[in-house]
């Protein structure tokens, strides 16, 4: 017996800013929204999800999980990203072939170089 990957919850001090930022970076849509949550995906029939959660606490250390993103032209990509609100981070990575980013409410991710 197996299990099926449903979603990843991100806590969000405003889930439905930081959902709608996140279905624009990746291409998502909005397949759910309440005052509790607001879910993401591809497309409403396609696992897995970004499940954007309330919490009143603000983020104040290094993710332990992160999204890393391969796009076809990184530079291009970090430009749009840093665009729509993201912003570089030093999270102690060095000289690395991918790019720290952090979203609007300041959870780190990788943008990879191309393959």
């Amino acid at each position: 017996m197996t299990s099926v990957w449903e979603n990843l919850t991100v806590d969000a001090r405003d889930p439905a800013r930081l959902a709608r930022w996140w279905a624009e970076a990746l291409g998502y849509q909005i397949v759910t929204e309440s005052s509790d949550e607001v879910e993401i995906r591809q497309s409403a029939d396609r696992l897995p999800g970004l499940v954007f959660v309330p919490v009143t606490d603000a983020k104040d250390r290094k993710n332990r999980l992160h999204i890393d993103l391969r796009p076809a032209n990184r530079e291009a990509e970090v430009e749009r990203l840093v665009d729509m609100g993201a912003r570089h981070v030093d999270i102690g990575q060095g000289d690395v072939e991918w790019t720290v980013l952090a979203d609007p409410e300041g959870n780190e991710f990788c943008v990879l170089r191309e393959k």
